[in-house]
């Protein structure tokens, strides 16, 4: 009787401790997905704010100051969207 009851309690921890193994992984898995999808962002963002930059400055639009800080609130944008993914 008290062999049985050991094993039913051994069972069960073990089969506790694999639940929260696994929904450990789940868990770094989604923050991975979190991560990649915040870095894509942040990349994206990068490259808008080259290229607007670049089309600025060859329309002459606006001085090189302007296309800079053009070029600043997009890359604070993406840095904004990256939080948003992330938290």
């Amino acid at each position: 009787m008290v062999e049985s009851r050991l094993w039913s309690r051994t069972g069960t921890m073990l089969a506790a401790a694999g639940l929260l193994a696994l929904s450990g992984a789940a868990l770094a898995t989604e923050q991975s997905q979190q991560r990649q999808q915040g870095r894509d962002a942040n990349q994206a963002a990068k490259q808008e704010a080259r290229s607007g930059k670049v089309d600025c400055r060859a329309a002459n639009q606006k001085s090189n100051a302007e296309c800079r800080q053009d070029k600043r609130g997009t890359k604070q944008e993406g840095r904004q969207e990256k939080r948003d993914i992330k938290y």
